[in-house]
């Protein structure tokens, strides 16, 4: 049944699972982690629809594809995060509103073959559901004066070692 929703590639070399190595780009930097726990990180996302600036990422810490087999334990942690997250966005930036997303396969419009869950800040009238297709790529500095404002409201550790996990 595995074999029936997973399309991760051979040889997929995970953006998500690099960034825990230590392994960064200009996409993936540490000063984009905003909360880790012993099953879940969120941070910044790079990438960013219109209106709709900070957007996160919660992320499993161990690689799990999709939502189908994810560990109940591990749902429950990512789940939990993106709550605390998106109370954390309301508070820090100030926005109306919160809008949560997760995508599952090539169908369901999933990019990065590892679990995600996007949090969107969200405001009256910011067209998020009709301009996503014009998301566009931020820079470390762009996304490190969101992680700024999140962190302290989030109160989580931003090590991976401050972590058991």
């Amino acid at each position: 049944m595995r074999d029936m929703w997973n399309h991760e590639p051979p040889g997929y070399d995970c953006p998500f699972c690099r960034i825990q190595r230590g392994e960064y780009d200009e996409n993936n930097r540490p000063e984009d982690i905003v909360g880790v726990t012993p099953f879940a990180y969120a941070r910044v996302a790079p990438k960013w629809w219109p209106g709709n600036p900070g957007s996160l990422l919660v992320i499993p810490r161990g690689h799990h594809e999709n939502l189908y087999e994810l560990p109940q334990a591990v749902n429950h942690a990512v789940w939990d995060l993106v709550q605390s997250t998106a109370r954390a966005v309301r508070a820090a930036y100030g926005c109306r509103g919160t809008s949560v997303r997760q995508h599952n396969e090539p169908a369901g419009d999933q990019d990065v073959w590892h679990l995600h869950i996007h949090v969107f800040p969200r405001w009256a009238e910011d067209e998020l559901y009709t301009r996503h297709h014009e998301a566009t790529w931020h820079a470390p500095e762009e996304r490190a004066a969101y992680a700024a404002r999140l962190i302290p409201v989030l109160g989580l550790p931003t090590r991976w070692e401050d972590t058991a996990g």
